[in-house]
């Protein structure tokens, strides 16, 4: 077998990282020397590669830092709109390459690094993965912020700096365990601690109401200190801001309570306040109503408000002192995007500052919160919205609670005078749920207090407007919006897939890496043989690179003729890895029974991570690698189909997987996923799409042509005449022989010899109450995997439609997504003014 080309060695080869610019390859080198002596090593004799890596990341920051400090200046002086991106999870992955890339630096390292005799793919592979998401909401705020910098937005992403992100997870006899992601251990290059901005945020305690209005009295207090990490844009010397927030306990933490001499428990109990930003919570799409997590919610929230609040006030050209007092401009200059409903609380602690604080009158107040907030609402899942317990936020927040009271009572008021005597539509549209216990819906406060509501494909957006938020958008159509998602393609092309990157600026310039629509003009080489050959080529490279990590990391021998079919992302019900482990079994019945016919070869590849305590997830997990283990060791099957867990999936190894995937699974039930970001991603990478009309499937097909993807199944609609009529799955069971001797290895033990009934919980959910319908989709799922195989016999064809799938993916870039909302939700324009780097004067 041919080794693949080394990354560092392709680099070499490639034009479209600007090999003439190669810059100072001598400064890179002292300045790395310098970072590695005095820095890092000091009083030891050896370095470490943990050393190299932080030589070079420091390295690298040093140029961030004065593009950085200029930015902030030029915001300072040109005083523009801000725009505040608010999420509880922002999934970054690594940042050298990243940065190295948008700075125009990569090549200039690698070749400083070469010559130091070090490999920088290496070095790249030390850092540690910021994961401080779960999955498609936390990597897309992500994409965001690469996007704001690029675009030249005035914008800061605000959280929560979680000491332990989302969990390691190893496969262990082919179960789940969770490890805590230590992720913080060796220290942080990229941040930046803020001692000198530290706020305080309130908790607990009671509200007096005096004739000066509202007092919130005898509040628990915790310090929200800052960590500033640069976001830099492409190539513009734009370097933007995320501010994340740890918590502190203050010196005098429980400190007055124990003034009978317990000052050690008392001291010790200062990890109560430290607590609220320890962990990430690892649910995906599922609400856990747990007061550590409302109190998270409430922590990033208030201590962001206060701090575009002191900006807000403070930031006009030439003046440090406060100068801005009145609230009239407050909507001009300043944005704020909730990422789904996990900041909703953005909305009353606004008007809490607003109207106890600041003074303003209600009426005024709640026009400025409205016309600064916005909302993206990303599921239409029932359990993923948030609903609060009236009873923890009475305790938690007294105060939030009587505004979100007085809301409410405004919001109805409304509304009934709209339909007079319409008590269901009411009870409906409050925001206050009833019931034991009574709830909040943070999803109506979300839609009540914004000026705009999006959903993130146009499929989700009508669904948000038809059934989720029906009454809403009766009364004002005018606040919902479609967004659809985008991912960057920075990273998950140039980043990630440097060969391709190459091929593509070959033919028609680099300009598609900040104008991916320019990718349009490669349907002008769809019959050039030259440019079909050297798309194949670089994803068999790709494909041969992947294998060789594969055969390290799992002992196992990689068929590089096989169809790499690819599933990776969260384990759920509703993303149905259920569906893709049925054809892969009734695949190797097939072959079981005939042995002697011609098959297209298959190495199936499903990752992802469980909830931990989401139990139908883990016996999914369970049952894939149970099958990989029957598969894989059936001399009978031989090269012919291989299954693999990819463990402890997440953002580092999305970069290797996605580029040499022939086949992309998206495999959802129509209706339930929103968007998806990581169908984007393989399709601007090369690999087609087998998949539902649901989520941005939808608009990939209208792009590149339904044709040129693999699209199978019920539709919206089937699948609600189906919950009109009532779904049977043991129709289905009984109708279909392959379904059924499938269903029946299942839970006849054939692949848990050892535990019969293993996977009982999963038969009984798919034939007795399956809520994603799995079977109803499964005759046509497996003929449109008919179809992939018939395809991938005709190599020249396969291509053509990668290449038109490549082509159509213009529209999927978060450019695009965060262009519109600028336009058409902040108010904004996306700028391509080019700050001065730190080496040039300033006009």
């Amino acid at each position: 077998m041919a080794t693949p080309l080394t990354d560092s060695e392709r680099r070499k080869q490639i034009s479209v990282r600007g090999i003439a610019g190669l810059g100072d390859v001598a400064e890179i080198k002292r300045s790395f020397n310098r970072h590695l002596h005095f820095t890092l090593v000091k009083d030891r004799n050896v370095a470490t590669p943990r050393d190299y890596y932080f030589a070079l990341a420091h390295t690298v920051r040093d140029h961030l830092v004065g593009r950085w400090i200029r930015t902030q200046q030029y915001y300072y002086e040109k005083d523009p709109k801000r725009i505040h991106y608010l999420s509880l999870e922002f999934y970054m992955g690594r940042t050298l390459q990243n940065t190295m890339i948008n700075l125009g630096l990569q090549n200039t390292c690698d070749e400083a690094i070469y010559q130091l005799g070090l490999d920088l793919e290496e070095l790249e592979d030390i850092e540690e993965d910021a994961g401080l998401g779960n999955g498609g909401l936390g990597r897309l705020a992500a994409c965001f912020l690469d996007s704001m910098a690029s675009l030249g937005l005035a914008a800061y992403g605000y959280g929560i700096r979680y000491e332990f992100g989302i969990f390691n997870q190893k496969i262990s006899s082919g179960w789940q365990v969770e490890e805590a992601d230590d992720w913080l251990r060796y220290g942080n290059p990229w941040e930046k601690a803020r001692p000198e901005f530290m706020l305080p945020v309130h908790f607990y305690g009671r509200v007096e109401h005096t004739a000066q209005g509202a007092k919130w009295l005898d509040t628990q207090i915790v310090l929200a200190m800052p960590y500033d990490t640069p976001v830099p844009g492409y190539k513009n010397n734009t370097v933007n801001t995320m501010r994340l927030w740890s918590a502190k306990a203050p010196n005098d933490f429980n400190l007055q309570e124990f003034n009978v001499g317990d000052y050690i428990q008392a001291v010790l109990d200062r990890n109560l306040a430290e607590n609220i930003s320890r962990v990430l919570y690892p649910n995906d799409n599922f609400f856990e109503g747990k007061e550590l997590r409302l109190k998270q919610e409430y922590f990033v929230v208030a201590a962001t408000l206060q701090d575009i609040i002191r900006r807000f006030k403070s930031s006009k050209f030439g003046c440090r002192d406060p100068v801005r007092t009145s609230f009239e401009t407050f909507p001009e200059k300043v944005a704020i995007q909730l990422n789904d409903t996990h900041p909703a609380l953005a909305i009353p602690e606004l008007m809490r500052i607003l109207v106890d604080v600041e003074k303003l009158i209600w009426e005024k107040a709640w026009d400025v919160t409205v016309q600064t907030c916005a909302y993206t609402n990303h599921t239409v899942l029932p359990e993923a919205l948030e609903r609060w317990s009236v009873h923890m936020f009475e305790k938690l927040l007294p105060r939030h609670l009587e505004i979100i009271y007085e809301i409410n009572r405004r919001h109805l008021d409304r509304i009934s005078a709209m339909y007079p005597g319409d008590w269901d539509r009411l009870k409906r549209m409050s925001l206050i749920e009833e019931g034991d216990p009574k709830r909040i819906n943070m999803a109506h406060l979300c839609v009540v207090g914004s000026h705009a509501v999006n959903g993130v494909a146009r499929i989700h957006s009508e669904i948000v407007k038809n059934t989720v938020f029906k009454d809403f958008y009766d009364i004002e159509p005018e606040k919902f919006q479609n967004k659809t998602n985008g991912i960057t393609p920075r990273r998950w092309l140039l980043l990630c897939n440097p060969g391709l990157a190459d091929v593509i600026a070959e033919k028609i310039g680099e300009e598609f890496l900040t104008d991916l629509y320019q990718l349009k003009k490669l349907l002008n080489f769809i019959d050039d043989d030259t440019f079909i050959r050297d798309v194949a080529k670089v994803k068999q490279e790709n494909k041969l690179k992947f294998s060789a990590y594969l055969e390290g990391e799992y002992k196992v021998k990689i068929n590089l003729d096989s169809i790499f079919d690819i599933q990776v992302k969260r384990i759920h019900e509703y993303k149905r890895q259920l569906l893709n482990c049925l054809h892969i079994i009734t695949f190797y019945n097939r072959i079981k029974k005939d042995p002697n016919k011609q098959y297209v070869p298959r190495t199936v590849m499903i990752g992802g991570k469980a909830a931990p305590g989401y139990h139908m997830a883990k016996m999914i997990i369970k049952l894939i690698t149970s099958v990989a283990d029957i598969v894989n060791n059936d001399p009978v099957v031989g090269e012919r189909l291989k299954v693999i867990y990819l463990e402890n999936y997440r953002v580092s190894l999305a970069e290797k997987v996605v580029p040499a995937a022939d086949l992309s699974e998206q495999i959802s039930t129509a209706g339930t996923e929103a968007s998806g970001t990581g169908n984007m991603k393989f399709m601007l990478n090369g690999a087609l799409t087998i998949g539902t009309m649901d989520g941005a499937n939808v608009e990939m097909a209208e792009e590149a042509g339904e044709e040129n993807l693999f699209i199978f199944g019920m539709r919206v609609k089937d699948v609600e005449a189906m919950d009109k009529t009532g779904y049977n799955a043991r129709e289905y069971y009984d109708r279909i022989p392959e379904l059924k001797q499938v269903m029946d290895q299942i839970s006849s033990g054939y692949f848990s010899p050892k535990q019969t009934d293993l996977f009982k919980d999963v038969v009984n959910m798919l034939m007795n109450h399956d809520r994603f319908k799995v079977f109803a989709d499964y005759e046509a799922y497996i003929s449109s995997q008919e179809k992939v195989n018939d395809l991938y016999k005709n190599p020249k064809e396969w291509t053509k439609k990668v290449i038109k799938n490549i082509a159509g993916s213009g529209k999927f870039s978060s450019d695009r997504t965060i262009a519109e909302y600028a336009r058409e939700i902040w108010g904004v324009e996306p700028s391509d003014v080019k700050i001065p780097p730190p080496n040039e004067p300033r006009e």
